[in-house]
C-alpha cells in the first residue's frame, strides 16, 4: 500500500503517537510519502523510517490508496486540495481542537491503521464548492469543501453583494459579506451566521449574509445545481474573497461566480462514526438531561 501524510505541528504529548503510527505503516511494508513541509518539521522531533519519500504541492499524487491528514479540520480543508480530482480517500486524525472533520483522536491511530488494512471502513463523499473569477485569484485551486465568502476588508462600512441565482436577480445583500457554504460547511462559519445543519448527502448550497443590516434577511437553502453570480460594491475599492482558510484581497469589478465542483471529496469513516454521532459529540446537538443516560454522544 501507499499512503501519503499531510500535517501541522503539534504537542508535544502527541509525537509518540505519530511515530507508532510510521512504525506500524513501516511493519506492514506501507510506502510513505510526507509533503515537504511537515517531513522538515518531523526531522528534528522523531525518528523517521528510512525510504520515506517527501512530495510538494503541485507533485501528483497518483497511485495513492490513502492520504492522512494530521491535525484539526484546517489541516484536512489543505489535504483536499492536495488531492483534487484524483479523489483519493481522506482519513482525518485529530491532533487539533474540534476535530468535526479529522474524527480519528491520537490514542485510537493503531485501531485505525488496522481497520483500513483490514477494509473496515466506510467512505463518505463529502460535495465541493467550484469558485470562478475574472481574472483568476486562486492559481488554480479554486475549489473547497467548507465555504466561500465574500468579505469586506476593514471595519469602516459594509457593503453590498448583488446576488444572481441561474442569472436571476436574488437580493442586494447590504452587509458585512456574504457565505455560499456546502452542507459539509453548514456546521462552520455559515453556522455561526445563523444558517441551518445540513446533512452532507444533501445536495444544496446556503446562502448567508454575514452581519446584515436587514432584519429580514434570513440563509437561503438553494439547489448546488444552481450557479450562484456575484457582484460587489461599497466605499472601499477593495474586498476579501475567502475560500475555506485561504483569503485574497480583490478589487471592485472582478466577476464572481460559485457552482458544484465535478468531482468530491472522499472522507474515510471508521467505527461507525458518522456525521450524526459526530454532531452529537462535537456540538452537543441534542444534549439534554430528559435523554436516556445511555444515549451515546
Amino acid at each position: 500500500m501507499k499512503i501519503a501524510i499531510l500535517g501541522k505541528p503539534f504537542d508535544e504529548e502527541t509525537l509518540p503517537f505519530v511515530q507508532a503510527l510510521l512504525d506500524d505503516l513501516v511493519g506492514r511494508r506501507t510506502e510513505i510519502l510526507i509533503v515537504e513541509a511537515f517531513r522538515t518539521y518531523l526531522d528534528n522531533r522523531l525518528q523517521l523510517p528510512e525510504g520515506v519519500g517527501t512530495f510538494r504541492r503541485g507533485d501528483s499524487l497518483r497511485g495513492v490508496q490513502f492520504v492522512f491528514s494530521i491535525g484539526g479540520d484546517g489541516t484536512l480543508l489543505d489535504t483536499v486540495t492536495y488531492v483534487g480530482a484524483l479523489q483519493i480517500p481522506i482519513l482525518g486524525i485529530n491532533t487539533g481542537r474540534l476535530g468535526f472533520l479529522a474524527t480519528i483522536i491520537p490514542d485510537r491511530i493503531p485501531q485505525a491503521i488496522d481497520a483500513l488494512f483490514k477494509g473496515h471502513f466506510v467512505i463518505e463523499e463529502r460535495s465541493l464548492i467550484r469558485v470562478e473569477t475574472d481574472p483568476e485569484v486562486f492559481d488554480g485551486i479554486n475549489f473547497g469543501l467548507n465555504e466561500f465568502s465574500i468579505l469586506k476588508r476593514d471595519t469602516s462600512s459594509m457593503i453590498v453583494v448583488h446576488t444572481y441565482i441561474d442569472g436571476e436577480y436574488l437580493n442586494s445583500y447590504w452587509a458585512d459579506g456574504l457565505i455560499v457554504a456546502t452542507p459539509t460547511g453548514s456546521t462552520g462559519y455559515s453556522l455561526s451566521c445563523g444558517g441551518p445543519v445540513m446533512l452532507p448527502q444533501t445536495n444544496n448550497f446556503i446562502i448567508a449574509p454575514v452581519c446584515p443590516h436587514n432584519l429580514n434577511v434570513r440563509p437561503l437553502i438553494v439547489s448546488d445545481r444552481s450557479v450562484i453570480s456575484f457582484e460587489i460594491e461599497g466605499r472601499s475599492n477593495n474586498f476579501l474573497l475567502s475560500l475555506d482558510s485561504r483569503a485574497v484581497p480583490v478589487d471592485a469589478g472582478i466577476q464572481i461566480a460559485v457552482r458544484r465542483e465535478n468531482f468530491a471529496a472522499r472522507l474515510v469513516k471508521l467505527n461507525h462514526v458518522n456525521f450524526l454521532s459526530t454532531l452529537r459529540s462535537k456540538l452537543n446537538w441534542g444534549l439534554d438531561r430528559r435523554n436516556p443516560a445511555g444515549t451515546p454522544l
